[in-house]
């Protein structure tokens, strides 16, 4: 079991700075996931914590130890890379065995490691074949198991299923899923940029954005308390929906009157002194509803994107503005081109306020 502590971590490439002040404890067993826009250094942070980068400021511990100058093969640290990275003359055994035989461990030991990691990742039938015998999905499974004989403390994952269809990443989800499950006691770090991993492998994620962290929490905490804008909207799809308004009443139930003439409420309480404050409101698509009377939004649907299971309406964007859209269950083909008025349940409403909830501060 291994703890990871990262102190005001840094990173910059002469004058120009990618990350700071990066404060993160993942505790033993934890899955983490970094997720953020392009470019906003997840990659980065996790090559730091491998080693592979060199950290320019701040301290990264490992189980109480300083880990800065550690070279990565003295770091019990074991990663997956988006590329496979599988040695194309060597069989799968070998690949898996390669980094073993290296470390000079007996025959017995090797066997042992790569039939126990082959079993676990069912890959026991395909031991003797070669990688381009294999499916993507095999190949980053071989990857996996790679890193499963080292016995790491840390296993860290750099998008490793963004090479893979629409169906294989589902499936390899499952399987890193179940991984986990089967080793319960073991960290791991995850970046990727898709949401669905994210929201169903993390034990928490970590959103980076602007060479920081904007915010930190388990799935279900950052889909319904975000603590910012960004995270609103950056988590969840379509993103969530924000709207300009004025506080009319505070309280322990907020009322907002809205630039478009709309009136919203918030469970999300406020003070005496908010009356007559400039917010913006969120609300997620799928928590808007049709309503008869007074409602948040009322506006003429555009597009009309049925889903199946779900339809999305995007209503005529005003003055530069993003689209509203709303997340129906059902079918609705009939809706465009018509008029809607859209209401929400004030449990789901969120108040922003200079980019930041009012709920946290």
């Amino acid at each position: 079991m291994a703890e990871l502590k990262l102190e005001n971590v840094a990173k910059s490439y002469g004058e120009v700075s990618v990350l700071k002040d990066i404060n993160l404890d993942i505790k033993a067993g934890e899955l983490i996931v970094f997720v953020g826009p392009s470019g906003c250094g997840k990659s980065t942070l996790l090559r730091m914590i491998a080693g592979l980068e060199k950290i320019t400021g701040g301290t990264l511990e490992i189980d109480g130890v300083r880990m800065n100058d550690v070279p990565p093969s003295n770091r019990g640290i074991a990663m997956v890379f988006q590329s496979y990275a599988l040695y194309p003359h060597m069989t799968v055994r070998d690949n898996m065995a390669f980094a073993l035989k290296i470390a000079k461990q007996s025959k017995e030991e090797i066997n042992a490691a790569v039939e126990k990691a082959a079993k676990m990742l069912q890959l026991t039938d395909y031991l003797d074949r070669l990688p381009k015998a294999l499916s993507g999905g095999q190949r980053q499974r071989v990857a996996i198991g790679r890193a499963i004989v080292r016995d790491p403390k840390v296993y860290l994952f750099d998008e490793p299923l963004s090479n893979l269809d629409a169906a294989l990443r589902v499936a390899t989800r499952i399987e890193i899923a179940q991984l986990k499950e089967a080793m319960p006691d073991r960290t791991m770090i995850y970046v990727t940029h898709d949401q669905v991993e994210a929201m169903t492998l993390a034990t928490r994620i970590v959103v980076l954005a602007n060479k920081g962290i904007a915010q930190v929490g388990t799935p279900l905490e950052l889909y319904e308390k975000p603590q910012n804008e960004f995270v609103a909207q950056f988590i969840g799809s379509p993103a969530m929906n924000l709207l300009s308004g004025e506080i009319t009443e505070t309280g322990e139930m907020t009322t907002v009157k809205l630039d478009g003439g709309g009136i919203a409420r918030s469970t999300i309480a406020t003070r005496p002194e908010d009356l007559s404050r400039r917010v913006n409101i969120g609300v997620r698509p799928e928590d808007f509803e049709p309503v008869e009377g007074e409602g948040i939004y009322t506006g003429k649907v555009d597009i009309v994107e049925a889903l199946g299971e779900v339809t999305l309406l995007y209503f005529e964007a005003e003055g530069g503005h993003e689209p509203i859209i709303a997340k129906l269950p059902g079918i609705h083909h009939d809706r465009r081109h018509s008029e809607i008025k859209l209401g929400a349940d004030p449990s789901k409403v969120h108040l922003f306020a200079d980019g930041q909830s009012l709920l946290y501060r």
